[in-house]
C-alpha cells in the first residue's frame, strides 16, 4: 500500500528522524492557514507548494512550486489544487491533486551550499537482506543517475538477523563524502530511517532529496513509502492511511469482489486461476504477438460469480481487443468453470471482442464440450500452443 508524502514524514518523525516540516490542505484557505500557523511554528515565510499523489516526478509536472508570501500561497494552491497532474510514473493520463503539502523552505543561505542526497531501504531478494541504497546525486534526477552512472549508487546490505550496525551507517556517511559533526547527523538519520522501515513492515522506504542544510542539518525533505500489505493487519493505523482516490478504479471494483487484479497496458485481457499460471499466460499472450492488459487471478474456487465478476471487469477496459481464459483444474472443475463462463456469457450485453477459453485438468474435456456446444462466440482451447494460436488470430 502506497501513502502520501505527508503521512510517510509524519511516520519518519515518530521514529526520530528529521523532517521538512509541513501541513497538508485541501483548499486554498485551509493552504494560507497553514502557511500561517508554519511560520508561528518555524519561523519561515516562504513556503513550498507541493502536489499530494502518489508519484514520483512532481516537480517536474508543475506540482511542486515555491510560494513567497501568502498571496502566492493562496494562488500557487488554487493551480495545483484540483489538477490533472502528469509525471513520467502517472502515465498520460495523470492523477488529479486534491490534497497539497504546505512545506518550509529549508533552501535557506547560510555558512555553505545545501546539498541533496538520496537515500532508500528496501529488501533485496537476490540476498534475502534489506539494503540502504545512498548517492550524493539526489534529486529530481536520480533514475537517470542510476541508468547511466551506477557506479554513484552506494549500497549496503543488512543482515536481518543482526539488523543495521552503527559501523555500517557511518559507512554510507563518510562514503558520501561527509565528515564531522554532519558525517554523525548523517548516520543517526540513517539509523532512524532504518528503525522506522522495520518497525512500520515496510517494503519501501525513499527519501529523495535528503537535505544537508546551509547549517549542516540533515532532513528529510521527502519521502516516499510502500507498506506491505500482508502486515498491515499490524499497522490498522496505518492501514487506515489509504486514499482510495488514489487508485484504479478497477483494481478497486476487482478487491471487492475478492479478486487479484492489475492493470496493464496491453490489450489481451486474461483471467486465470493462481499467480504462477498468470505469469505464464501473460507470457503466452506476448509470444503470441499481443500486450496483457491485466493480471487478473479468480483464486482457486472460481465460479460464475467470480467469472462474471472478472468479466465485467476486464471489459471495462476499452483496450481489451481479446480475452483469454486459462484455468487449470485442480480444486475446481473444468465443467464447472465453463458453466460459469456460459452464463456469464448471458448475463453481460454487447460482447463483442474474441474469447478464447483453455480449461485443463479435471473434467477438461467435459469443459471444452460446454463450451464447443453453447452456440456461443467463444473459442476452447486444451493446450496452450492451441491457446497462443487462437489468441495471435484475436489480436492479428
Amino acid at each position: 500500500m502506497n501513502i502520501h508524502e505527508y503521512q510517510a514524514k509524519n511516520i519518519l518523525k515518530s521514529y526520530g528522524v528529521n523532517i521538512q516540516n509541513g501541513i497538508v490542505a485541501d483548499t486554498p484557505a485551509k493552504a494560507i492557514s497553514a502557511a500561517k500557523k508554519l511560520n508561528q511554528e518555524t519561523g519561515t515565510s516562504w513556503y513550498i507548494i507541493k502536489a499530494q499523489i502518489h508519484a514520483g516526478g512532481r516537480g517536474k509536472g508543475g506540482g511542486v512550486k515555491l510560494a513567497k508570501s501568502l498571496d502566492e500561497v493562496e494562488s500557487i494552491s488554487k493551480q495545483i489544487l484540483g489538477m490533472q497532474l502528469v509525471t513520467h510514473q502517472t502515465g498520460p493520463k495523470g492523477k488529479k491533486v486534491h490534497k497539497v503539502l504546505i512545506a518550509e523552505d529549508v533552501y535557506y543561505p547560510g555558512e555553505s551550499e545545501p546539498k541533496e542526497y538520496y537515500i532508500s531501504v528496501l529488501l533485496d531478494r537476490s540476498t534475502s537482506c534489506n539494503v540502504v541504497m545512498a548517492s550524493t546525486e539526489g534529486g529530481m534526477d536520480i533514475e537517470d543517475v542510476a541508468a547511466n552512472t551506477p557506479e554513484k549508487i552506494i549500497k549496503e546490505w543488512i543482515d536481518p538477523g543482526q539488523g543495521l550496525r552503527p559501523f555500517q551507517a557511518r559507512k554510507i556517511a563518510y562514503k558520501l563524502g561527509l565528515e564531522g559533526k554532519v558525517a554523525r547527523e548523517m548516520s543517526e538519520f540513517i539509523h532512524s530511517l532504518y528503525t522506522a522501515y522495520i518497525s512500520s513492515d515496510a517494503s519501501l522506504f525513499e527519501i529523495n532529496p535528503v537535505l544537508k542544510t546551509s547549517d549542516n542539518n540533515i532532513l528529510a525533505v521527502d519521502a516516499k513509502m510502500t507498506l506491505d500489505d500482508n502486515a498491515l493487519y499490524r499497522h490498522p493505523e496505518l492501514a487506515d492511511m489509504r486514499d482510495i482516490t488514489e487508485e484504479d478504479p478497477l483494481e478497486l471494483e476487482a478487491g471487492e469482489a475478492g479478486l487479484n487484479y492489475v492493470k496493464l497496458d496491453g490489450n489481451v485481457g486474461c483471467m486465470v486461476n493462481g499467480a504462477g499460471l498468470a505469469m505464464a499466460t501473460m507470457d503466452i499472450i506476448k509470444l503470441s504477438g499481443g500486450e496483457p492488459a491485466n493480471f487478473l487471478d479468480v483464486g482457486g474456487g472460481a465460479n460464475a460469480k467470480t467469472v462474471e465478476a472478472g468479466f465485467r471487469i476486464i471489459m471495462k477496459d476499452p483496450n481489451v481487443q481479446a480475452i483469454l481464459i486459462n484455468i487449470f483444474g485442480g480444486i475446481v472443475r473444468c465443467d464447472r468453470v465453463a458453466h460459469g463462463v456460459v452464463e456469464a456469457y448471458h448475463n453481460i450485453d454487447n460482447i463483442n471482442i474474441p474469447i478464447i477459453v483453455r480449461l485443463q485438468g479435471t473434467n477438461a474435456e467435459e469443459g471444452a464440450k460446454i463450451i464447443d456446444e453453447s452456440g456461443l462466440k467463444v473459442k476452447s482451447a486444451v493446450l496452450l500452443k492451441d491457446a497462443a494460436e487462437l489468441v495471435k488470430e484475436a489480436v492479428a
